[in-house]
Formats: structure tokens, sequence, C-alpha cells
């Protein structure tokens, strides 16, 4: 029996940053809408309550759906930016969202809700030291490119 040998490409980095966001992403939405069948969930919703926040307003609509765009964004700016910049925007804002997650998983909560959390602040860390091991060459060639 003959061994099958796999043609494999190379992947630049900021494609595997792009879709480590999108993963990122689709974790997010995914935990966000299963945490609606937690049961009081729709209640409190209707009641105008997001917990931990409190009162609904308009400020709170705008900083929830702020925290969610910038990581929505990260996925185009991972293309988009010029490498060195790409390298560092990525390493600040992963470690910041994956403090953010810890900070959420910490207090507890159902368990699918926790395991997504987990799963979420992994996939950022991961974000952060893919970021830190750009290699140089290619960080210098695609600047020049760019």
């Amino acid at each position: 029996m003959t061994a099958t040998v796999l043609n494999d490409v190379h992947v630049p980095t900021r494609y595997k940053l792009a879709a480590m966001w999108t993963s990122v992403m689709f974790c997010f939405i995914y935990a966000d809408y299963f945490e609606l069948y937690v049961p009081g969930k729709l209640q409190s919703m209707l009641a105008g309550k997001i917990l931990p926040l409190g009162e609904v307003t308009q400020g709170v609509l705008m900083g929830t759906g702020a925290m969610l765009a910038l990581p929505s964004l990260m996925i185009l700016l991972c293309v988009i930016l010029k490498a060195p910049l790409c390298r560092w925007v990525n390493v600040a804002i992963g470690a910041l969202y994956a403090a953010i997650q810890l900070a959420v998983i910490s207090r507890g909560g159902w368990t699918f809700y926790v395991a997504f959390g987990a799963l979420e602040a992994t996939l950022l860390a991961l974000i952060v030291l893919t970021a830190l091991k750009w290699p140089a060459a290619a960080r210098a060639g695609e600047s020049a490119r760019s």
C-alpha cells in the first residue's frame, strides 16, 4: 500500500488570524443564541433588563454593539492592515478580549456558556500567540507588498 502524500499550501499569517477571528465571532453568536433558551432570559429581556448591566438603555446597547463590532471588524483588519500594525492590533485586541472572556466565565453560569467562553478565550489566546510569532521575514515581505 502506498502512502498518499497530501499537497499542503502555506497560509499567510494574516489569513490564519482572520479565520480565528471568524471562529471567535461564530462562538460569540452561538453562545448568545443558546443563552436565549436559559429559563428567565427572555422574560428579563422583555422586561428591559440586561444582566448584569441592569436597565436596557441606548447607551448600554451601543456599548454592547461596539464590543461585538470590534471583533467583527478584526476579520477585515487582518486582511487590509499593513503587517506590523496588523500584528500589534491583534496582540492588543486579542489580549483585551481574552481577559474579558476570562472575567465573564469566572462568574460561572450554565455549563454551555462557560464552555463557549473557555473556547473563545483559547481562540483569543491563539490569536495573540500567532500574531506574536508572526515570522519577521513574512512581516517585512508583506509590508513591502502592502
